[in-house]
């Protein structure tokens, strides 16, 4: 698996709907245009959410992974 390089790391793990949009919303909002954001959340909810939310405010959901019961992100900010 390639290794993305990001600039910021939020971790929501053990945070439930909506709080890890909610927080990736207030992070990446203090973010540059083209600046990558890792999130990490254990909230399965996290995956259609994520989705949704980078469609709706048309942040790039460069790709998103599951390893067991951690959900991991990486935005490109637009």
């Amino acid at each position: 698996m390639n290794t993305i390089t990001y600039d910021q790391e939020l971790d929501c793990r053990g945070l439930n709907c909506p709080l890890p949009i909610l927080k990736t919303n207030q992070t990446i909002s203090k973010m540059d245009v083209g600046q990558i954001l890792k999130v990490e959340a254990s909230d399965p909810g996290s995956v259609s959410d994520m989705l949704a939310w980078s469609k709706q405010t048309e942040n790039e959901l460069i790709t998103h992974h599951v390893n067991g019961e951690l959900y991991t992100y990486y935005i490109k900010k637009s």
